[in-house]
């Protein structure tokens, strides 16, 4: 199971160091475009149709993270400049879309 160690803000960016020592960084307005949230992935009732916003696509250049609190032992859920705060981004998703 994957584990954080420590998270920072470096600049524009997001970085994550691993239990296992690995690092992953990632700019903070990629995180918002990326978060997993029904707000900017789209919501879809039990047919399939699109019942709320979907904000793919949508441009989010100058967001920044304002804060971040873990979720349990397996997420982390952070805060925009934007006010958006909902997605919870599980470890694995967020050594997904790091670098």
């Amino acid at each position: 199971m994957l584990k954080i160690k420590d998270i920072q803000f470096i600049g524009p960016e997001v970085a994550i160091k691993w239990e296992d020592d690995s690092e992953g960084y990632i700019a903070m307005d990629r995180l918002r475009a990326l978060s997993p949230s029904a707000e900017t992935q789209g919501e879809r009732d039990l047919l399939g149709n699109p019942i709320s916003g979907d904000q793919k696509g949508k441009d989010f250049s100058g967001v920044t993270v304002t804060g971040w609190a873990p979720v349990g032992g397996y997420a982390i859920q952070f805060s925009f400049s934007d006010g958006h705060k909902t997605g919870l981004y599980t470890f694995e998703y967020l050594k997904e879309i790091t670098d």
